[in-house]
């Protein structure tokens, strides 16, 4: 029973960065929710990038950014 992202997961999504776009290299917690939401219901893509997004996704929706920025903190690269 998976109940969640793991601890690994959860520090590489804190520390990466979106590839391209008009957000390229702005971390993907901090990218605007709005931009978010668009990929929510666009879809998401696929792999691993898609996972991270859709966390992201599922983060801002309950408030909790928070703790992807201090993992950040806490558990550098």
């Amino acid at each position: 029973m998976n109940l969640g992202p793991s601890k690994q997961f959860l520090i590489k999504l804190a520390h990466t960065k979106m590839p391209f776009g008009k957000y390229k290299d702005r971390y993907l917690i901090d990218l605007p929710e709005y931009y978010v939401v668009w990929y929510h219901n666009k879809g998401f893509p696929k792999g691993q990038l898609g996972e991270m997004l859709q966390t992201v996704y599922e983060l801002k929706v309950n408030g909790l950014e928070i703790l992807v920025r201090n993992i950040r903190e806490n558990y550098p690269k």
